[in-house]
C-alpha cells in the first residue's frame, strides 16, 4: 500500500521520541515522497532547533523512502512539498496521503483523486486501529507532538481526542 507524504507530516512523525513512528510508517507501507519533500526536509534540518532535529529524524528513513520527481504546478497554492505530494498521491493513486498543512487541507482535500487525505493525528489513529499503538499511547503522542509542532487547540487534534 503505497503511502504518499510531504514534510510536514514527516517532521511531525518525527517528533515521538519514544515510540519509532517513522520506524512503524516505512516497515508497514510503501512510503513515497515528492524529491522536493527530501529537499525541504534538508533545508529544515540545516537550521539549529527542535524542528531541525526532528527533520532529521525523517531524514534518516529518507533510504526507506521512494523519492521521485514531480512537475510542480507553480499556480497551486500551496507550497513545493504540498503540491508535490498531491500530484505524486495522484498519479500513483496512492492509499494516502500524509499531510499537516492544517490551513488549508480543504484545498488539499478537494484536490485529491481517490487518495484518503490523513494528518498525523488522525494517522496515529490508524496506528491505534491496527493495534500498532495503544490509546495511551496515541494520547501521549498528541501531546509530545503537539508540544513540538504547536498543535494547542488544533482541531483536528482534539477531534482525535474525542475520538479515543
Amino acid at each position: 500500500m503505497a503511502v504518499v507524504a510531504d514534510t510536514s507530516a514527516l517532521v511531525s512523525l518525527g517528533c515521538a521520541d519514544e515510540l519509532p513512528l517513522l520506524d512503524i510508517l516505512v516497515a508497514e507501507y510503501e512510503v513515497v515522497v515528492p524529491e522536493v519533500v527530501v529537499s525541504e526536509l534538508e533545508d529544515v534540518a540545516a537550521y539549529d532547533d527542535e524542528q531541525a532535529e526532528r527533520a532529521q529524524s525523517a531524514l534518516h528513513q529518507s533510504d526507506e523512502m521512494i523519492a521521485e520527481s514531480v512537475s510542480i504546478d507553480a499556480d497551486f497554492p500551496l507550497d513545493d512539498g504540498e503540491n508535490g505530494a498531491v500530484i505524486l498521491a495522484n498519479n500513483r493513486n496512492a492509499s494516502m496521503l500524509l499531510c499537516d498543512e492544517f490551513n488549508k487541507i480543504g484545498l488539499i482535500h478537494a484536490s485529491l483523486d481517490d487518495v484518503k487525505l490523513a494528518t498525523t493525528p488522525t494517522f496515529l489513529r490508524v496506528l491505534e486501529t491496527n493495534d500498532f499503538l495503544s490509546t495511551t499511547e496515541v494520547e501521549l503522542l498528541l501531546d509530545e507532538i503537539g508540544e513540538v509542532r504547536s498543535w494547542n487547540g488544533n482541531r483536528y487534534v482534539e477531534r482525535v481526542r474525542n475520538r479515543l
